[in-house]
């Protein structure tokens, strides 16, 4: 068969949706200045569906140091990877603050947090290891463990029971083979919205001898006292071996960094290829990401109001009816019944008729007949915006349990 041929056949449960699709639903298109009131379709929406969870974006101090940097350096500068000639006492500098504020030894910056993450774990094991991971880790950790040769072994959603018994399986394996374990999991699960077991699973080192990866993306700025995420909310923070975050969350930038014992973080420089095989950070991201940090460790009312909008709409929600699952952080799933096209009807109904952007999650992401209306609040957003959302959300879900979205789909799934 052609390869082509091939892949036509097979577009995916997304690509299959791709004859429907109008800009509403799928790859739609905002404008205007980022923030909570934004343009979409030649249309204001108020909008929840941005990861700018501290505000930053627009921060007048960070749009100065950006625009400062940019006239500095331009975008070129440096040329070359880090290890060649692409390195700078700015980068340096940042991954200095970074290792400060996340209390790890040191910490290795990288371009992108996907790129990263798949990167540290090809760099981190080779076929004697063994990685144990939650079943709902990320996409980009899934794509990692792919490339490792080596057994994996993956434990139901923070079941620590299961871990254990995996450990079990992964200490057998390793004593023969000489490896070792690595266990990955998230500080901040980017759809359910709760955390991992970050404390019970450290437990564990305990009885079983294995380092501990955390990617907390969606914890970085966000949880614990100081912000420095979901294993300073869990008084582990020490017991993470190695932490993981992206800027393009909580910093409203890019790329992102690895942090953990320095013997080991040096040891990774001279291996880890998507940093050895690529051109250096540009200066202005670099410049950018260190102000932005200085702001998340000096600013505290930043993070202060973005709780204040969480604690708003996650309680007002539940105060209604509504189930917003496990959360515990600024993540808010409102999880209904129904169909794909019901989600996308939903999703076209609040855009067109209530001015409210939000995103729409179906399957594969969740099961079968759940619809997840994906809420990311942020220190940009007011009280008032709440009450809007809200009651916007009460009148689509008297739509959806009268079947009218349901009706709207047998009709061409999309509304007219």
């Amino acid at each position: 068969m052609d390869l082509f041929e091939k892949i036509l056949k097979d577009k995916g449960p997304l690509g299959s949706l791709s004859h429907i699709d109008d800009n509403y639903y799928m790859f739609p298109m905002l404008e205007g200045e980022i923030g909570p009131r934004m343009r979409f379709k030649g249309n204001e929406v108020l909008n929840w569906s941005l990861n700018n969870y501290l505000g930053l974006a627009n921060n007048p101090e960070v749009r100065k140091a950006d625009a400062d940097a940019a006239k500095e350096w331009g975008l070129s500068y440096p040329m070359g990877a880090r290890m060649m000639s692409g390195n700078s006492v700015h980068h340096q500098q940042l991954e200095k603050d970074l290792s400060e504020f996340v209390n790890k030894e040191d910490s290795i910056l990288l371009n992108y947090g996907y790129q990263g993450v798949l990167s540290v774990i090809d760099a981190l094991v080779d076929r004697k290891d063994v990685i144990v991971y939650d079943s709902e880790c990320h996409a980009c950790i899934i794509d990692g463990l792919r490339l490792h040769i080596g057994k994996r072994f993956v434990y139901p959603h923070n079941n620590i029971d299961n871990l254990k018994d995996q450990l079990e399986r992964a200490s057998k394996i390793v004593k023969e083979t000489q490896g070792g374990i690595l266990v990955i999991t998230e500080g901040v699960f980017g759809m359910s919205g709760n955390m991992g077991a970050l404390a019970k699973i450290v437990e564990l080192k305990k009885d079983y001898n294995f380092r501990l990866f955390v990617d907390d993306a969606h914890g970085f700025g966000t949880m614990g006292e100081t912000g420095a995420g979901c294993g300073e909310e869990q008084g582990v923070q020490d017991e993470i071996d190695m932490f993981f975050s992206t800027f393009a969350k909580s910093m409203a930038s890019i790329g992102a960094f690895v942090s953990g014992n320095a013997d080991i973080i040096d040891n990774l420089r001279y291996k880890i290829r998507s940093q050895i095989f690529a051109k250096s950070l540009p200066m202005p991201l670099v410049v950018g990401n260190i102000k932005r940090l200085s702001l998340i460790k000096n600013s505290p009312e930043f993070k202060n109001k973005l709780w204040e909008i969480v604690h708003a709409i996650q309680d007002g929600l539940k105060s209604n009816g509504f189930d917003i699952g496990t959360t515990e952080s600024p993540v808010t799933p409102v999880l209904l019944k129904g169909d794909v096209f019901e989600c996308i009807n939903i999703i076209k109904d609040l855009r067109t008729e209530y001015s409210i952007f939000c995103s729409g999650v179906i399957y594969p992401v969740v099961p079968k007949g759940v619809i997840m209306l994906r809420i990311i609040p942020t220190a940009s957003h007011s009280l008032s915006d709440v009450e809007e959302t809200i009651s916007a959300f009460k009148e689509v879900k008297i739509k959806l349990d009268k079947g009218i979205y349901q009706k709207m789909g047998e009709k061409g799934a999309v509304l007219s």
